[in-house]
């Protein structure tokens, strides 16, 4: 597998990266994450993806967006607020920022909305996916949806008035509402009503069966409408005898960037359950509607809201591109990617083998969804809690799923009289009262929980294993997992993720004084092989670097790949500046933000950023460096879960962990070879923080990863390896 050549010679002229202005060297972190999400649109704009899948894309999008919206508008919003002049990474201050990052927000949904209705609608429609307007149903179909509506619909429906004897009502986080302005006969005061979308009936409607499943059309068409159009066409039945003015569908987002003070908690579950009932009602940082909203109407909910027009944002199309999912969860495979069924690896092959004696053969590395997560971390964890001679289980919990059997196994293990203690992160942002319901569940069920380190998030993802063995000294040997990714069956088969299986006894040793450093009061600072953030990692890190700048200024390979979801940590950028003027390699694949500039001249020339997005969600954090080797599968690597951002080095308890296995480490070669190659669903970064999409060479071998791409490259690879009967 080759890679593109990109020079590794010093820089003329070198500039000190720590005397150039901050906004020269370093990206506004909120474009360049508005950057990413663009990526996510492309992918719906591009007709090589399947039809659904764009449609797929199109609602991934929205979502991201909405998500942005309510953390980092919010936050910005809050700063504003509050009267916070501080600059941002790149010399902005909070106002500078919100100016920036609505233009590019607006920008973006304008191109959402004509992706939709002008790309992806009439696709639809010549594969009989009709999305029609209410007057666009035949008389017959309106007249079934009006029998529906009555019966399903009008009884969920709650009109609210607002006059001197109804206050303004409590618009909800993501909700969809109609704004009404009525009069009654012969009066001339107008009054506004609000009716709210219910969230728990469907949004797309069929007009042949309302309040039916969206199925392939079997004759004819399948013809829906948003459910929100249904009740604007059928106000007058909520307000008989009323004369309605004036309708506005609009959309509210509110602020989740809640402030809360840990480190004066008396009960951080409390603390984050008060935090969660303030989100909630938090401030309102974004108003959705149409281009053609009256203005009397939005002038209305604007004060009602107390917000200014810099919250407000206008597009067309749906008002929730979210209910997209439905559309793209249509059962038609003939329309979306070929199925993927992860494969069992190799050495895990044999459901009845025992795992621990796989794992003392030698170290396992997992590529998920590439290879099955359930038939590897998911089969670790169930072995441990019904094995008998295991005496204790640790992990960590930072987001799992609804239906998750890692809650289930370790209070099988409880149960049974094993030790058991679990890490449950209660501060992971949008999954806090999931994780508060499984904390509960697990100390009913006599599980050792703890709610992780005052001040300090904890983000590793590791799972440690005590078990009897006679042969071991002592009697006892660990077993540990370490992964890149959380402890979630579902994200599993869509998020790409590694693992680490290992008993080595010094790797096993470090991660056993980590939990104790989690659960009790340890102040360890220095662990032998596992780099912990924030005691040691960030030390380590800058280490390593400038190891490499060494082997570079004597001649000798010097090379840093690093993988990872986001970057925007300036001390790591200024170090990496240096080494690219010293002549190092500098490869990044960042799958969404970067605030490090690539390619300046006397900056940067050495560094090469890349973005791979594309069916599956890449999250590994994997990190190189060439140890003066020439060959990749020779130099240091390490994989764990800490991005290289501030809060992750400094914030957060994280773990990575180094990979000593020769064939271990040239797989690892060979998967980054593979991305750094790919010029199918790869983006390189320029320097003033844009992308550039890449496309194969007309000569490119069509079965080589430069022209199938990374997932597409890395899932034959996985079905390709040969498997244990």
């Amino acid at each position: 597998m080759t890679t593109t050549s990109m020079s590794t010679t010093p820089s003329p002229s070198p500039i000190d990266p720590a005397q150039m202005p901050p906004r020269d060297k370093t990206l506004n972190r909120e474009s360049s994450w508005l950057e990413f999400n663009h990526r996510v649109l492309e992918l719906a704009m591009d007709d090589r993806t399947p039809l659904l899948e764009r449609v797929k894309f199109l609602a991934i999008f929205s979502s991201n967006l909405d998500e942005f919206v309510m953390k980092r508008i919010g936050g910005i919003r809050r700063q504003i607020d509050a009267g916070v002049t501080m600059r941002s990474l790149d010399d902005r201050t909070p106002s500078e920022q919100l100016e920036l990052v609505r233009e590019v927000v607006l920008r973006h949904q304008t191109e959402l909305a004509r992706c939709f209705q002008h790309d992806v609608m009439p696709v639809l429609a010549e594969h009989r996916i009709e999305v029609v307007e209410y007057a666009e149903l035949t008389a017959d179909e309106q007249r079934l949806i009006e029998d529906w509506w009555r019966v399903s619909v009008f009884p969920v429906l709650t009109p609210l008035a607002v006059d001197p004897g109804h206050r303004f009502p409590f618009i909800s986080n993501l909700s969809t509402s109609l704004g009404v302005m009525l009069r009654a006969p012969g009066t001339t005061e107008t009054l506004f009503a609000r009716v709210k979308t219910p969230s728990m009936l469907p949004y797309w409607v069929r007009a042949d069966n309302p309040g039916g499943a969206l199925t392939p059309p079997r004759d004819g068409s399948l013809r829906i409408v948003s459910l929100t159009n249904v009740i604007m066409n059928n106000l007058d039945e909520l307000f008989p005898g009323m004369e309605l003015l004036e309708v506005m569908p609009f959309r509210v987002s509110r602020n989740a960037d809640v402030e809360r003070d840990e480190e004066d908690a008396d009960d951080l579950l409390e603390t984050i359950e008060e935090a969660m009932k303030q989100r909630r009602f938090a401030r309102v940082v974004r108003l959705e509607v149409r281009p053609d909203a009256p203005r009397r109407l939005l002038a209305f909910v604007m004060d009602e809201l107390d917000i200014g027009p810099e919250d407000v944002y206008e597009r067309s199309g749906p008002m929730d591109y979210r209910s997209l999912f439905g559309i793209a969860e249509i059962d038609m495979p003939e329309l979306r990617d070929s199925p993927w069924r992860p494969v069992v690896p190799t050495r895990l092959a044999d459901d009845d083998a025992d795992i621990f004696s796989i794992i003392r053969e030698g170290d396992v590395l997992i590529h998920n969804p590439y290879e099955s997560f359930s038939g590897s971390v998911e089969r670790f964890v169930r072995a441990a809690s019904r094995d008998p001679k295991v005496l204790a289980i640790k992990q960590t919990l930072y987001r799992t799923s609804g239906d998750s059997s890692f809650v289930t196994d370790l209070i099988r293990a409880a149960e049974s009289g094993k030790q058991v203690a679990c890490l449950v992160e209660i501060r992971a942002r949008f999954d806090e009262m999931a994780n508060v319901q499984w904390a509960q569940m697990l100390e009913k069920a006599g599980v050792h929980v703890a709610y992780g380190v005052v001040g300090l998030k904890t983000h590793c993802k590791c799972t440690l294993v005590v078990r009897q063995e006679n042969d071991a000294p002592g009697g006892i040997r660990c077993y540990v997992h370490i992964g890149t990714g959380n402890y979630n069956s579902k994200t599993a088969h869509v998020y790409t993720d590694m693992h680490f299986l290992t008993c080595d006894p010094v790797l096993t040793q470090d991660v056993v004084e980590l939990f104790n450093y989690l659960t009790g009061r340890s102040l360890k600072r220095d662990y032998r092989k596992l780099l912990v953030a924030p005691v040691s990692m960030r030390r380590r890190f800058a280490e390593l670097i400038e190891r490499e700048i060494e082997f570079a200024k004597a001649g000798q390979p010097a090379r840093i790949w690093v993988k990872t979801n986001a970057f925007g940590d300036t001390e790591l950028a200024d170090q990496l500046y240096r080494a690219s003027q010293a002549g190092v390699e500098v490869r990044l694949i960042v799958r969404g933000f970067c605030t490090i500039r690539p390619g300046v001249p006397g900056l940067s020339e050495n560094i090469r950023v890349t973005s791979i997005v594309g069916r599956f969600l890449e999250h590994p954090r994997v990190f190189h460096f060439s140890a003066g080797k020439e060959n990749p599968g020779e130099g240091d690597w390490f994989i764990g879960s800490a991005d290289w951002m501030y809060r992750n080095l400094n914030n957060r308890v994280e773990a990575v962990a180094p990979i000593r296995d020769a064939r271990t480490r040239e797989r690892l070669a060979e998967t980054l070879r593979v991305m750094l190659a790919d010029r199918r669903f790869a983006w390189d970064q320029n320097d003033d923080g844009t992308y550039t999409r890449l496309t194969p060479s007309p000569d490119a071998d069509p079965e080589s990863a430069e022209v199938l791409g990374t997932f597409e490259w890395l899932m034959r690879e996985a079905k390709n390896r040969p498997i244990i009967e």
